[in-house]
């Protein structure tokens, strides 16, 4: 094909894309004026007026209109009621993030009540109401977070001869179970079952989270029980909150059986890393780092790699229970399986300086630079930091060298810069300090204020008068 004909092709396909995305946005904005400019009129039955537009309904225009009247506080209802009419529409499905968009355009988390008094204006109208309209303003208000009105909601809809789902009453329990409130939840579902009503596996995994978070341990281990007896099979997250909650509140025994427990029943019910992670945690609090190594081999065994966090966890523990050689060990046991060694060494780097053994954390340090490993981020600034703060200021600057001389540099924390300064001019290291302050000024760094006067009085002694005017000026 000539150059001159492939050109006009590309072109024209160009245009003809940018034609049809122009249309679309112009046509929802088309959409959106005249339902706007109708509910500007505020006209009561405001739905059967909205019914007779003759324009194109999808989330995009409906976004618009709520935009447009969330700058007018006295549209909020009628606004309520069009996004309500609109979620009910076959060509216009909500999501969960379109939910969010229209709570925030609502404004629902400030004025809650507004959700109530549109009901309200549906019973003083005499609007025909359903179960799907008490539904979508259920989903704002658990966008909202806003449990109380969500209640007062589903006791509203037998005054309209509604009858609540399982569904609806599990949005109001979720909500409920997030606020701490579970005596009204365990009314709940109480209720559901007096109604011919089931609950389902939401609302079980709703009901043993909010248990175990409250600390009721008891109540959340009988209703596990019972979602057993009823049928449901619990999957691995459901037996993850059951666990995490034994691990804080219960004795680690418990939680080993119900770990047996998940193990055996394998498949979906499997623990993950974060499931063996969890009881890891657990005994490493109790001081049971040593106990939390066994775990470790149990995961290993259902061939479970251990993640960042689990290292982290054990490595921790293991040093604060003064088992250093036990952590060196499990580095050379797990490192490069899931975690790198570079890791592992930065973790273990920081619980030395944890128990006050500095030098023994500088050494590995250092010896992960020169083996090329990089340290992570925090571990350089906290060895820099507290080599500084040992007042050997020129040492930290040596290092800091060697860090950026292994391009490692940009890991390390801002304040690091106005650390190592503040002490290069104490101890009158001019020469390396007025060399860091130019290397701050390459890289925007600012000066931390409680040192900026300090700092700029010791620089001003320097030939490079300019130096002192320019650092001024990036000074936080």
């Amino acid at each position: 094909m000539p150059i001159a004909s492939l050109s006009r092709l590309i072109s024209l396909s160009i245009h003809t894309k940018q034609s049809k995305i122009f249309n679309l946005q112009f046509s929802s904005v088309s959409s959106a004026d005249k339902f706007f400019t109708l509910l500007e009129k505020k006209q009561s039955n405001i739905e059967k007026t909205l019914a007779l537009v003759n324009a194109k309904l999808d989330p995009n225009c409906v976004c618009e209109v709520l935009k447009r009247c969330s700058f007018d506080i006295s549209l909020s209802q009628i606004s309520l009621r069009f996004f309500i009419w609109a979620g009910l529409q076959s060509n216009c499905r909500y999501s969960s993030y379109m939910y969010n968009k229209a709570a925030g355009f609502l404004k629902i988390k400030q004025n809650p009540f507004l959700v109530l008094d549109v009901i309200k204006a549906y019973r003083m109208e005499k609007c025909s109401v359903n179960l799907k309209m008490f539904k979508v303003v259920l989903n704002l208000c658990k966008e909202a977070n806003i449990a109380d009105e969500a209640l007062l909601l589903l006791r509203k809809m037998p005054e309209f001869n509604l009858r609540p789902d399982t569904t609806a009453y599990n949005v109001v329990i979720r909500l409920l179970c997030e606020k701490g409130d579970m005596d009204m939840t365990h009314k709940l579902m109480k209720e559901i079952g007096l109604i011919d009503l089931y609950p389902d596996m939401m609302t079980y995994f709703a009901m043993i989270k909010g248990f175990c978070n409250a600390g009721r341990l008891e109540e959340a281990c009988e209703l596990f029980q019972a979602m057993k007896g009823q049928g449901f099979s619990p999957n691995a997250v459901t037996y993850s909150v059951l666990l995490e909650g034994i691990c804080k509140y219960r004795s680690t025994e418990k939680a080993l059986e119900l770990l047996g427990e998940m193990e055996k029943a394998g498949g979906n019910c499997s623990p993950n890393v974060i499931t063996y992670t969890s009881v890891i945690k657990s005994f490493c609090e109790k001081g049971q780092t040593i106990e939390a190594l066994r775990i470790l081999d149990r995961m290993e065994a259902c061939q479970c790699v251990p993640n960042r966090i689990t290292v982290i966890t054990l490595i921790t523990g293991l040093c604060t229970e003064g088992h250093v050689e036990e952590a060196y060990k499990l580095i050379d046991r797990i490192a490069g399986r899931g975690v790198s060694n570079s890791d592992c060494n930065s973790s273990l780097v920081l619980a030395l300086i944890r128990i006050n053994r500095l030098n023994e954390a500088e050494k590995l340090f250092r010896k992960m630079l020169v083996s090329g490993a990089k340290p992570s981020g925090i571990a350089c600034s906290t060895m820099i930091r507290e080599i500084c703060h040992e007042g050997r200021v020129l040492d930290g600057f040596c290092l800091y060298n060697e860090i950026e001389r292994m391009q490692y540099i940009s890991s390390i924390d801002t304040d690091i810069y106005s650390t190592l300064l503040v002490g290069l001019c104490r101890q009158s290291h001019s020469v390396e300090a007025v060399k860091l302050a130019r290397l701050m000024l390459r890289r925007r760094i600012r000066l931390e204020a409680p040192y900026v006067d300090e700092i700029i009085e010791h620089l001003k002694n320097s030939t490079d008068k300019e130096l002192v005017t320019q650092l001024s000026r990036i000074a936080s």
